[in-house]
């Protein structure tokens, strides 16, 4: 945990732990710049509630390196006043190396996503990022079977989680949250979200740990909050919001043709992405 004055940047395990005995999600949205950050903090902070910002390797690699992204949150964090815990959040580490570099850089938890490969191969990666990561107090989350879709030009191709599989991820590493493949995709889906629940629910009763939902997209609102009555602890939510600035960009552009100023065009995606923002947040039933 890093304290700058009254504000933190913590790991998940007391959010997500909260979460799941409160029966509600903590969101964990996407940055990709600067301003993203910004408006996410911001619209959390307003709110109240805690947030986990997670950066996928390419988006870290976009904005210069792990060291300016958490040199980033944390001066955000500082300049902007916020008040409410964040995460800072390595999602789908595709490595040991990838999750040991974040959490050197001053990342306060990680995913090391080892899905593709085979459950022996997942187990033991998954131990070796969780020996170094407990040591230097960051969390770390871990996937079981493979979510669908695509993110960062990554394609998945969808297979679901053996509870049996879970369980023994759980037992012989010690993660703090798992994410298990039950349905649901990355990016935008093909059809009807089609959600194992059943799984789901068993999988709560079974492990101590929060589930985590990935491809928080397009999931209709009632299968949401179900998911959350499940189990899940914390929803991953990442196209939607580019979608929303994406449309009011090019709305804000459309009018404005001689518009050149980087600035006044970023941020014309700023309030409808907030708006999104405290929609999730509502339907996430998140409180501090």
């Amino acid at each position: 945990m890093i304290k700058l004055g009254d504000n933190m940047i913590v790991n998940s395990k007391k959010m997500l732990s909260d979460a799941k005995k409160g029966s509600y999600a903590i969101p964990h949205f996407n940055i990709n710049n600067l301003e993203w950050t910004r408006f996410i903090l911001e619209a959390c902070e307003e709110q109240q509630i805690p947030v986990i910002l997670g950066v996928s390797e390419g988006a870290a690699n976009y904005m210069g390196g792990f060291y300016t992204v958490a040199s980033l949150v944390k001066a955000l964090v500082q300049d902007l006043k916020i008040t409410i815990p964040v995460c800072l959040h390595l999602d789908h580490g595709k490595s040991v190396e990838a999750c040991k570099n974040a959490i050197d850089a001053g990342f306060t938890s990680v995913m090391i996503d080892a899905s593709s490969l085979s459950v022996e191969e997942n187990v033991r990666l998954t131990k070796e990022v969780v020996d170094y990561a407990h040591a230097r107090d960051v969390s770390v989350e871990a996937e079981m079977g493979r979510v669908g879709g695509s993110e960062d030009g990554v394609e998945g191709k969808k297979y679901h989680a053996k509870i049996e599989d879970c369980v023994r991820l759980y037992e012989e590493t010690g993660i703090d949250s798992i994410a298990p493949a039950l349905g649901s995709v990355h990016g935008l889906y093909k059809g009807k979200p089609n959600l194992d629940f059943v799984t789901m629910q068993k999988m709560n009763e079974i492990l101590p740990i929060p589930l985590v939902l990935h491809g928080g997209t397009g999931i209709p609102e009632e299968d949401l909050k179900k998911a959350i009555s499940c189990g899940i602890a914390k929803i991953n939510v990442n196209t939607e919001l580019q979608i929303v600035w994406t449309k009011a960009v090019r709305a804000f552009l459309s009018e404005d043709q001689t518009e050149y100023d980087p600035r006044r065009i970023i941020r014309s995606g700023e309030v409808p992405m907030k708006e999104q923002i405290h929609e999730f947040i509502k339907i996430f039933g998140t409180r501090s």
